[in-house]
């Protein structure tokens, strides 16, 4: 198999490294991976200037530009076959209920599943992440599975690993989206010139975060593993707005 790996972390990250290392062996392993972190980055694509990909001394290449654009530059232009499978991560930190939104990791991952490509994004649950092996060997059986099992057509799977030992993992269930309270308002600060500037409030505790959910899952010490679909349209207020429009 062929991987396209990348992340909102940047090529830097410990995360990457350590999914990279676990994959070699699956296959052949291609990072392309944002010079910087671009956390929260979402699915945005830079389009007002020229992106430029370099080499890092270990071979991972790295783009001045959002997870997205990485995704997108290395499966349409860098690389010489098309991957089999796009995985986003290891992020530092969960990607849960309304967090897929913001989320550069699911972003990079969103942006091989529109472009046919079965893709995955692996977070690790935690903001000091002890346990990236954990989370790799997590992503190495989901590709062994995909190996023994292929794909009829692409999926985009959103995983999050809890931040622990793999012998402690208690296994892994197929969840839904959680949701979030609204975010803290933003914080209010001055530059040394004394003018304001804002910084973006920390995002809300878990509102619904009930079994079933990928908080629950997390929380209880489960892998959890949500199908992703990226049709925004809301089926069922489309009667309502055509008799809206008609009224």
């Amino acid at each position: 198999m062929r991987f396209l790996l990348s992340n909102d972390d940047g090529y830097f990250s410990p995360g990457i490294a350590t999914l990279a290392m676990a994959l070699g062996d699956e296959g052949e392993v291609m990072v392309c991976a944002p010079e910087r972190d671009r956390s929260g980055a979402s699915n945005s694509l830079t389009l007002d200037r020229p992106l430029t990909v370099r080499t890092a001394p270990n071979g991972f290449l790295y783009v001045n530009g959002t997870p997205t654009d990485c995704v997108h530059l290395a499966a349409t232009g860098l690389m010489t076959e098309k991957p089999d499978m796009v995985i986003s991560g290891i992020n530092h930190g969960s990607n849960m209920g309304d967090d897929t939104v913001y989320s550069g990791t699911v972003a990079a991952a969103t942006e091989g599943f529109l472009l046919g490509i079965p893709a995955i994004a692996v977070s690790l649950a935690s903001r000091t992440p002890n346990h990236f092996e954990t989370a790799a060997r997590v992503a190495r059986e989901m590709v062994r599975h995909v190996k023994q099992a292929p794909l009829s057509h692409p999926v985009l799977l959103n995983i999050n690993v809890p931040d622990l030992p793999y012998d402690q993992i208690k296994g892994m269930r197929v969840t839904r989206l959680g949701r979030r309270h609204k975010s803290a308002p933003v914080v209010r600060s001055e530059n040394p010139r004394g003018e304001p500037i804002w910084w973006v409030g920390a995002p809300g505790a878990a509102a619904d975060a009930g079994e079933g959910t990928d908080f629950h899952a997390v929380a209880n010490g489960y892998v959890s593993i949500t199908p992703l679909s990226i049709d925004l349209t809301a089926y069922q207020q489309l009667d309502w707005v055509s008799s809206w429009l008609s009224d």
